[in-house]
């Protein structure tokens, strides 16, 4: 802590700044408590420091991160677990406030017969989100004094940054779970739609195949056997792409629309023809976010295998456009078309595609009518994903 009046204050601001800012730019949890470690030594000349988690499922504290432990606490990391006063009172709510962020007596430390470096206090600062336990964040350092106001509101206000950066990094760990679960919905979803019911077609016309041949109908059973192969490959296509889902992300080191092009590419009919995919556009000067990117992508590969599976068509277009704030991406196709209102949106990926869309914050329009073509239009407001983007 440094003292001087004005500069003082001016290098606290300073560092509290520096922290805050690097708390904001990371979601990396260790990185976090690393930062608020180093800033605390900073800011009140410490030594050593660790940080108390209380795991948000089981309720359990346990030590998530440290900085220059003394070598007695290193050389008995069983000191290290297990209660003490800190955590008791933590628990008991006596740490709650600024009021009461000052120096206690370390039952760890003061297990410590030697290699405790002259260590026996620390002042601890607790963790708090709302009206739920984060964890206490502890420093410690040779002869103690008492903590000023000026020092206990500095430390209260780095709890408050700390906290809100450990809320910040399990919030994104939740989304990337949830977006992970919501991500093998859709594609338990897509097989169900796809293979479950190409393998009940199949075993449809293996039956009619069977009863044809029963009643020694022998060309119109080569006949339904040959539909039953293109269905069989088909479905292996269908398979292929869901498989292919699963592998590393297929715009990494390519723009959106060379990434459709080259998916495009593979495309063939129900009859085995291939598909001539024309894809307008040009890619923005500024890059998309990577969410957004992917997302469109993957809606278009979507859009682009219901013009290959149900369409009747070998001939394809995908638009890309930025309109301000916007950008816009239109699979359309004139194939037979279908009546949108007759159609359960779960059906033709429909429901992968709306939530994929709603997961970036945009719309999903589809518009078709009986014989005269479908198409797929999504909608994103980059705003909303340049937030995403930067975390905030």
């Amino acid at each position: 802590m440094t003292s001087g009046g004005a500069s003082a204050r001016d290098h606290d601001l300073e560092i509290l700044n520096a922290l805050a800012r690097d708390l904001s730019h990371s979601l990396d949890l260790e990185r976090v408590l690393d930062t608020a470690l180093r800033t605390v030594a900073e800011l009140l000349g410490l030594e050593a420091g660790w940080v108390w988690l209380v795991d948000d499922v089981t309720g359990e504290p346990h030590l998530g991160a440290t900085r220059n432990l003394p070598p007695g606490l290193v050389q008995h990391a069983d000191l290290m677990l297990g209660e003490c006063y800190c955590l008791k009172t933590y628990e008991a709510g006596d740490l709650r406030g600024a009021a009461n962020v000052n120096v206690v007596w370390c039952t760890r430390l003061g297990r410590l017969r030697e290699g405790s470096n002259g260590l026996q206090y620390h002042a601890s600062i607790p963790l708090y989100a709302d009206e739920r336990k984060l964890g206490v964040l502890n420093v410690a350092s040779r002869d103690w004094r008492p903590l000023s106001e000026t020092e206990l509101n500095l430390l209260y206000t780095i709890g408050a940054l700390v906290s809100l950066a450990i809320e910040r990094t399990r919030l994104a760990e939740r989304g990337a779970t949830l977006a992970a679960v919501e991500e093998r919905n859709r594609i338990a979803r897509d097989l169900h739609d796809t293979l479950a019911q190409s393998l009940a077609a199949i075993a449809l016309q293996l039956e009619s195949a069977k009863l044809l041949t029963e009643r020694g109908d022998a060309a119109r059973a080569g006949e339904t056997i040959e539909r039953t192969l293109q269905l069989t490959r088909a479905a292996l296509d269908d398979a292929r792409r869901s498989v292919l889902e699963l592998r590393a992300p297929p715009l990494e080191g390519q723009g959106l629309l060379h990434a459709i092009r080259v998916m495009a590419r593979e495309l063939r009919t129900r009859d085995d023809e291939p598909i001539v995919v024309s894809v307008e556009g040009v890619e923005g000067s500024d890059a998309l976010p990577a969410a957004v990117e992917s997302g469109l992508f993957h809606i278009a590969r979507e859009a682009l295998a219901n013009v290959a599976r149900h369409a009747r068509t070998s001939k394809a277009t995908v638009v890309f456009e930025r309109c301000g704030d916007d950008v816009e991406l239109r699979v359309a196709e004139e194939g037979v078309g279908f009546d949108v209102d007759a159609v359960s949106p779960s059906r033709f990926g429909l429901l992968g595609m709306s939530e994929r869309a709603r997961l970036l914050g945009g719309l999903l329009r589809v518009v078709s009518e009986p014989g005269a073509g479908t198409t797929v239009a999504v909608t994103v407001p980059l705003r909303a994903a340049g937030r995403e983007r930067e975390g905030l």
